[in-house]
């Protein structure tokens, strides 16, 4: 399917881009695991390996620049956001990407199937 297709997806894609320019990034929609109508963009995961995290190495300061640069996506259309970033170093060392657990149900906030 065409990006402009999932237009969130697309967004998501090309502002970490932007802002870390990784040597492998993935941006993977699970919205589909969750209770929210077909073709969601609400829930997502974001692999980011990028040399900029080099010089930060606390996990949480990459998760809040990461989330700094999707702030726009994150006050509106997406509810939720798993981070993995890490450095090129970190990466060749461990590509493993975890899965994310089952939906639990929400909290109702997202509009229904």
């Amino acid at each position: 399917m065409s990006s402009a297709s999932f237009p969130v997806t697309e967004s998501i894609r090309q502002k970490l881009t932007d802002a870390f320019q990784p040597v492998f990034l993935d941006v993977i929609n699970e919205s589909h695991m969750h209770k929210v109508p077909k073709n969601s963009e609400t829930h997502f995961k974001v692999v980011v390996v990028s040399p900029q995290f080099d010089d930060v190495k606390s996990p949480l300061q990459r998760h809040r620049l990461i989330n700094s640069a999707l702030s726009s996506e994150l006050e509106g259309p997406v509810h939720a956001l798993s981070i993995i970033a890490k450095s090129p170093g970190q990466w060749e060392k461990d590509q493993t990407v975890p899965a994310s657990p089952n939906c639990k149900g929400g909290d109702g906030s997202l509009p229904k199937k």
